[in-house]
């Protein structure tokens, strides 16, 4: 037991410090349990694995039933994982019930970019965890991952998701475009989380005037992060090209009419029932993008 000591004074010193310092007790212990994963690799390297148990034993009668032996091992993974020089600057930027989420990731790879997100976007653990239940990593492309990963300068289309997830509380057994708007707009955060970063809401059914008639954007859009609008068209079939030149017209005509001279050109997303690749491989305009949508 020559480890056991000194593990148990680290924790009993770092459940008093929950209790006093509460607005830094989550760095402090991850900070502890950082020094007891080391311990706690140390220890199995001359006892063997069985250690583990031993002083989960002991540990949970003298300090608290919380240090089962799975908490141990996740706290010897949590060491493992972090003690390399690549992930150690980001060890301590969250807290335990982030790294509870985070750990039982395999690819290290896919934990890295929960974790890079999680720390950009200030994500609480609970928003943690529905954005990896959601395979939000495997619905970015393999070029978007990295970016993000390697803090890469990215553009506001790589963020966006395919398929786009659309939340649904109610039974509808068709769905029509206006279906789908309604379901977007009763859960429009989600939805705009499922876009990327900075997106806010403007309004549904935005009016423009073309010559003497007027038209409908599906939904208009605005990003803070890239500062210009964003047109979001919905069809509830596959993608024709002339869904292309329908949301050219609109971007175009915020461009016109909303966009200043400060502010980026507009983008336009269109979301369908399914993709064509071959359509997108031959629009001009690369500020227009094709997402599948799916509804849950």
């Amino acid at each position: 037991m020559k480890y056991y000591n000194e593990i148990k004074n680290k924790l009993i010193d770092s459940e008093i410090y929950c209790k006093i310092k509460d607005y830094s007790k989550e760095r402090n212990k991850v900070i502890t349990y950082f020094e007891i994963g080391k311990l706690l690799y140390k220890a199995g390297k001359i006892y063997g694995e069985d250690i583990i148990g031993k002083y989960s034993q002991k540990l949970m009668i003298e300090v608290g039933k919380n240090y089962n032996p799975r908490t141990l091992r996740r706290i010897r993974q949590y060491y493992l994982t972090f003690k390399d020089e690549k992930w150690s600057q980001v060890a301590t930027k969250l807290s335990w019930s982030h790294y509870a989420e985070l750990l039982p990731i395999k690819d290290k790879n896919k934990m890295l970019y929960y974790l890079t997100v999680a720390i950009n976007l200030n994500l609480s653990r609970n928003d943690l965890r529905n954005r990896i239940k959601s395979n939000e990593y495997e619905r970015l492309d393999e070029n978007t991952r990295s970016k993000l990963i390697t803090n890469s300068k990215y553009e506001i289309k790589d963020l966006v998701k395919n398929p786009i997830i659309i939340r649904c509380n109610s039974n509808y057994e068709i769905i029509s475009e206006k279906i789908l708007q309604k379901l977007i707009l009763e859960n429009i955060s989600s939805f705009l989380d499922e876009l990327g970063i900075g997106f806010t809401f403007i309004r549904n059914e935005y009016k423009i005037k073309l010559g003497d008639k007027y038209n409908y954007i599906d939904l208009l859009l605005y990003n803070i992060k890239f500062k210009c609008y964003v047109v979001v068209e919905l069809k509830i079939t596959e993608l024709k090209k002339e869904h292309i030149g329908q949301i050219q017209t609109y971007m175009n005509y915020i461009d016109k009419n909303l966009k200043t001279i400060d502010e980026g050109k507009t983008i336009g997303i269109i979301i369908v029932k399914k993709n064509d690749k071959y359509i997108m491989e031959y629009c001009s305009d690369d500020k227009i993008i094709s997402k599948e949508y799916m509804i849950v």
